[in-house]
């Protein structure tokens, strides 16, 4: 269970963040040594206590945090909720639970007053993230969870870190040889001109080209450059020459790679712009679900607390039928039959106590479960959204700097072209 402490002031400011909207479910557990019922009163109790010493900081707020795939029980959290008590030397101080349920997850929130109400200052609370850090662990290893790495070795770095170069070289090794050489030597066969060999190429995703020192060069939407040649397409030089006729109407090697990366980075920016189109849709969709869930949980919640109130009232009626009235009743204090049917009462209200919580618990969890599956959705998608853009924003800066490096090449040979002779 993950703990995070601070010492605080703000209490009115505190109290509204802990019931914030925003969760699905908010629950008011407890609050202990409060005059108020109600959560902002009572830290403004804490507040007004606080005022009798110089502390600025007179709240101390804990989160717990368990594994989100794990449904823990009330009781658990209480039994870390006073431990950590416990351990700071504030036991018996004023404190408000207050459980949040979001995303699937199930939490607690602890705020404990600083202030020793008899000795009138402020309870010191030295070394708090080391020793709250000391007692997740506890927990985790006491429950049995799978404990997170920065607990076990702080200084460990996510290695998944690529350059742009390693992500081309591996693009690169993808491809395969024999289906490019496929496609230019069946371009090569269907046509018998020029125009008809560029038109081919076009439609398989290839650019034709005047080459530098080769002749004829063929680019794909990568801007990989294959000759046309005996190596690609297995006819001499002077087959090349016989069909492809008109070098000069054809676009240079610079020109044709600023051609495909232009109009490739417009493609992915319209492809971008449907994509972030489609998760929109589909994350409006699965927010609705959401919306629906929550609303039939808290219903589902409410039946579950009327029922429990209606048999408790039941219950407890039966309870007080078991004594006797008037003269026997006199009789049974006399003979000790009162005291031990108030003691089987007691007992028996400690019991339904225990098992309307079981009750609550078990639906508790059971909705947890049901709202995991939604988040689980939507994480999903959110992680494919993430990995979608990542990938497109990749291929357009790739295409961008292409673009961007013609350009420049092409300013360059322009000035030089352009010097004087002198400055030749």
């Amino acid at each position: 269970m993950n703990l995070q402490g601070s010492q605080r002031g703000g209490a009115k400011n505190l109290a509204l963040h802990l019931l914030k909207a925003e969760n699905d479910h908010v629950e008011i557990h407890e609050l202990r040594g409060f005059v108020s019922d109600e959560l902002v009163p009572a830290l403004n109790e804490a507040h007004a206590i606080s005022r009798g010493t110089k502390a600025k900081q007179f709240l101390f707020s804990v989160s717990f945090n368990p594994p989100p795939e794990e449904n823990v029980p009330t009781a658990a959290f209480e039994q870390a909720i006073d431990r950590v008590e416990n351990h700071f030397g504030l036991t018996g101080q004023p404190r408000a639970i207050v459980f949040h349920e979001k995303k699937g997850r199930r939490h607690a929130h602890a705020v404990w007053s600083r202030t020793d109400a008899e000795k009138m200052k402020a309870i010191p609370l030295p070394y708090t993230k080391r020793d709250l850090k000391m007692i997740s662990r506890e927990l985790y290893i006491e429950h049995g969870w799978n404990m997170p790495r920065g607990y076990m070795q702080s200084q460990e770095r996510d290695p998944t870190n690529f350059t742009m170069a390693q992500w081309q070289q591996a693009k690169r090794i993808g491809k395969d040889p024999r289906e490019i050489k496929t496609d230019l030597q069946d371009c090569w066969a269907i046509s018998d001109t020029q125009a008809a060999f560029r038109q081919a190429l076009e439609e398989r995703g290839y650019l034709l080209a005047r080459g530098d020192r080769r002749g004829f060069v063929a680019i794909d939407f990568t801007c990989e450059i294959f000759s046309i040649s005996k190596k690609w397409i297995g006819v001499s030089a002077k087959e090349v020459r016989a069909k492809l006729t008109e070098p000069n109407t054809l676009p240079s090697v610079e020109d044709a790679k600023q051609e495909i990366a232009r109009a490739m980075a417009g493609h992915l920016s319209e492809l971008e712009h449907q994509h972030n189109q489609v998760i929109k849709d589909r994350l409006m969709l699965l927010e609705q679900k959401h919306t629906s869930l929550v609303q039939s949980q808290k219903q589902e919640r409410q039946r579950l607390k009327a029922a429990q109130e209606t048999r408790f009232c039941s219950e407890n009626l039966q309870r007080q039928a078991r004594f006797n009235k008037g003269f026997r009743g006199l009789f049974d204090r006399i003979m000790g039959k009162h005291r031990r049917i108030r003691q089987r009462n007691e007992y028996e209200a400690y019991q339904t106590a225990l098992r309307d919580r079981q009750e609550r618990d078990a639906l508790i969890f059971r909705q947890l479960d049901e709202r995991r599956v939604l988040q689980a959705r939507t994480e999903r998608l959110a992680s494919f959204s993430r990995q979608r853009q990542r990938s497109l924003s990749r291929d357009m800066e790739q295409y961008k700097q292409i673009e961007d490096k013609q350009r420049e090449t092409f300013k360059f040979s322009h000035r030089s072209q352009n010097r004087p002779d002198y400055e030749r």
